[in-house]
């Protein structure tokens, strides 16, 4: 039952979704909960695969991407997209490190979260619209919850460096055997959707090789520069992750433009 409640934690902390009054609140939970992330991500995907899915009955398949993007969004809050907004301003605008924090936690956006913004959205993007139905739904179902795995392992490796934040309740060490139940969560899709053939082997380990290497190249440079990670460094790893991955499964099909 603890267990159902922390999931239950980590999806009102990450969603909109209400959650059943039984479950209850106490903010050491949250310290727990980051085990239920990818899991969080499970749910997001199968509304936007959803969303996905009915539209492209009617519409061109960019269509159904914006308007699956467009759910995940509303669904979230923006909460992720925000944060890549604002780890971009830092690292872009800020020379120092006090300075980089300072800027990460001004609620503006300025010129290098607006344009990082806008390039990753499009990228994520293009890079659905030009994948077919049914590998465009496969890769919603890997894309959010590995990518959340990325910015969980953030937790169970690095350390938060602010004294306080939005991600301050989650920055409690991330022990083993929370990162491996998070893992565990994280692929519960794949043998369904390499057993209805909707995605291969070869596409799951590009994904998986995506997120790891979009945990380790940021969560590389937040280190160096902040000498941590923090609220939205973690959204920024989600954000990053998960368009690697919709790029990866899109070099899979080998339509390059010079092919």
């Amino acid at each position: 039952m603890q267990q159902i409640r922390l999931f239950f934690i980590a999806l009102q902390f990450f969603t909109r979704l209400p959650i059943p009054s039984w479950v209850g609140f106490e903010a050491s939970w949250l310290q727990h909960a980051s085990r239920y992330f990818p899991l969080v991500g499970c749910v997001v995907a199968a509304i936007a695969a959803g969303v996905y899915f009915a539209a492209a009955l009617v519409l061109p398949a960019p269509v159904a991407a914006v308007l699956s993007t467009a759910a995940s969004i509303y669904l979230t809050g923006a909460f992720h997209e925000d944060g890549f907004a604002d780890t971009c301003d830092g690292l872009g605008g800020g020379m120092t490190r006090e300075r980089v924090l300072e800027i990460m936690k001004d609620s503006r956006v300025g010129a290098y979260g607006a344009i990082g913004i806008v390039c990753m959205l499009a990228t994520k993007l293009s890079a659905l619209a030009m994948l077919p139905p049914r590998l465009a739904v496969g890769a919603l179902f890997l894309a959010h919850p590995l990518s959340r795995l990325a910015a969980a392992s953030l937790i169970w490796k690095l350390e938060y460096v602010r004294g306080e934040g939005k991600a301050k309740p989650l920055a409690q060490q991330m022990t083993g055997a929370e990162l491996a139940i998070a893992a565990f969560t994280a692929l519960l899709p794949a043998p369904v959707l390499l057993a209805a053939s909707w995605i291969s082997l070869h596409t799951l380990l590009v994904a998986v090789l995506a997120a790891l290497l979009g945990a380790v190249w940021l969560g590389r440079k937040l280190q160096t520069r902040l000498g941590g990670y923090t609220g939205d460094g973690l959204g920024a790893v989600q954000q990053l992750a998960e368009v690697l991955i919709y790029i990866g499964v899109l070099a899979t099909l080998g339509h390059g433009a010079w092919s």
